[in-house]
């Protein structure tokens, strides 16, 4: 079984499966999630048991009790069809594991880094289910679209009795994917609700659909019990560049 090891400690509150019809996808995956979450246990479980392409029940069922032994849950994504039902079928076999293991109705690759960085957060198996799922729709809107200026109102209407500050981005490439993973896990580690140029700060994905590149100004806006401290730990982390400058 191949992935991304778990840190050592304390029990781990959410791990994820991979299934996919190859094991160089499932494990380029999991390589690519773990970038965004280091730390969080991520199982590849690829191919057929002669490695060949398609999906081995017993391949994705030792990857879930692998899972299940460091975790207290687990969430499965699978990459097409057929992979799909092969892992209904392993948790039919177990009777759904009791609720602890649940499978993602969401795109393989976004889903899996949606779902991992909500996991290095902290999230359980529900809210992690439901960051995966809600990557797909994540790239749905088209830029500049009617649906786009909600977001932003919204933000700017949820700064009474909040905190608000304007950043620029000092490193050259912006919010590509790694500080984008390292803003959304910083902001789930706080009390509050954190938007950034309008989106959702807790999501990695959100935050990579904003573009933004290099010396643009970004406005951070916070609500809830840490707000302030949540604003002024975004703004440290932009200023200091994500180790790009």
């Amino acid at each position: 079984m191949s992935g991304a090891a778990a840190p050592v400690g304390a029990r781990a509150r959410v791990a994820l499966v991979l299934v996919s019809h190859s094991q160089r996808l499932a494990q380029g995956a999991v390589e690519l999630s773990a970038q965004m979450a280091p730390g969080v246990l991520l199982l590849a479980a690829g191919g057929t048991d002669d490695g060949g392409l398609g999906t081995s029940y017993d391949r994705v069922s030792a990857a879930v009790e692998e899972a299940l032994g460091v975790a207290d849950g687990v969430v499965v994504l699978a990459d097409l069809g057929s992979a799909v039902m092969t892992v209904e079928s392993v948790l039919d076999m177990e009777d759904g594991y009791d609720g602890k293991v649940q499978l993602a109705d969401a795109p393989f690759v976004e889903g899996a880094v949606a779902a991992a960085v909500t996991a290095h957060g902290g999230g359980d198996v529900s809210e992690v289910l439901a960051s995966a799922e809600h990557a797909g729709g994540t790239f749905a809107v088209t830029a500049g679209g009617p649906e786009d200026d909600e977001p932003a109102a919204e933000a700017a209407a949820s700064t009474d009795g909040g905190a608000r500050a304007v950043v620029t981005l000092r490193n050259p490439l912006g919010l590509h994917a790694r500080p984008a993973a390292v803003l959304a896990r910083l902001v789930a580690g706080f009390d509050a609700s954190v938007a950034i140029d309008g989106v959702n700060g807790a999501s990695v994905l959100e935050l990579m659909k904003l573009g933004a590149t290099g010396g643009q100004e970004l406005t951070v806006t916070g609500e809830g019990t840490q707000a302030a401290d949540a604003v002024a730990a975004v703004v440290a982390a932009v200023e200091g560049g994500f180790g790009e400058v």
